[in-house]
């Protein structure tokens, strides 16, 4: 008798091009400034909020990318998962949505630090493709202090919320944190174990906000995991070049913001220059 049951950990499809249309996606990041109820937020207007937050996704569209990651990293610090409060959900659904539905490109959530079950929340509420958790599996010490993988919540709750078609992009091995926890276990092991718990794609990054990771460390995530693979962190115009001969995509920010500074608006100019001669 054949056995048809899908194997565990196995991803269907070519996710990427189920969400943009294309197997090699540029995807930027909507850093959002400082939301209520965040250490930063002297009172500015949420409108003003939004506004930046959708005059970044248009640039960011506008020139050449597939796609935005909205993402509250103005929140800094950040809180661990459990101390987030129903706010910072409730203002990133608005902005989200706002994205969205001006911009008709995909869009995805990222709720820092690590909080898979409000980013799927907000996606839910904002229809967005995907979420992105940095510890999906696992465990580290990061600047939060120790951070467990979210999955198992996180895919339950995502049951619950019926949302199974909001797919996960996890962080392998993630940047401004230490691994000691898990070092007895080679970085392949760690990645086999984000398949292993139903991660849709992989990011690879180096250790912090604009470092970028060796091509051979990109391509050995690539090849451990067996699932696409995006490269999130230190991609430039200079090198974006190289990590798309590994990679299936980036995730990028900081360079393409004015003078490169991750808190500044993006440039639309840098990101033309950026994608320019980049399969689109």
């Amino acid at each position: 008798m054949t056995d048809t049951r899908k194997p565990i950990g196995q991803a269907a499809g070519d996710t990427l091009r189920a969400i943009f249309g294309r197997s090699q996606a540029i995807i930027g990041v909507v850093h959002l400034a400082p939301l209520p109820g965040s250490p930063r937020h002297d009172g500015e207007a949420v409108e003003t909020i939004y506004e930046r937050g959708l005059s970044d996704a248009r640039a960011y569209l506008a020139g050449g990318c597939d796609g935005v990651i909205v993402e509250n990293h103005g929140d800094v610090p950040f809180s661990k998962p459990d101390a987030i409060g129903p706010e910072t959900a409730a203002h990133m659904s608005v902005v989200a949505d706002r994205i969205r539905r001006d911009l008709g490109k995909p869009i995805g959530i990222n709720v820092l630090a690590n909080a898979a079950i409000p980013a799927l929340a907000v996606a839910s509420a904002s229809n967005a493709a995907f979420v992105r958790v940095n510890q999906w599996a696992n465990a580290y010490v990061a600047n939060e202090g120790f951070v467990e993988g979210e999955a198992a919540r996180a895919m339950r709750y995502r049951a619950a919320l019926r949302a199974k078609g909001i797919r996960i992009f996890a962080d392998a091995h993630v940047k401004h944190g230490a691994h000691a926890i898990v070092a007895d276990r080679p970085v392949e092991e760690q990645v086999k174990d984000l398949v292993f718990f139903d991660a849709d794609v992989v990011i690879a990054t180096g250790q912090r906000t604009g470092h970028v990771a060796e091509l051979s460390y990109i391509r050995m995530i690539k090849e451990a995991a067996n699932l696409p693979t995006l490269v999130g962190s230190g991609v430039t115009p200079e090198n974006v070049g190289d990590i798309l001969q590994v990679a299936d995509g980036v995730i990028v920010a900081s360079s393409l913001k004015y003078d490169g500074v991750w808190w500044n608006p993006v440039d639309p100019d840098r990101v033309k220059a950026f994608t320019k001669g980049l399969p689109r």
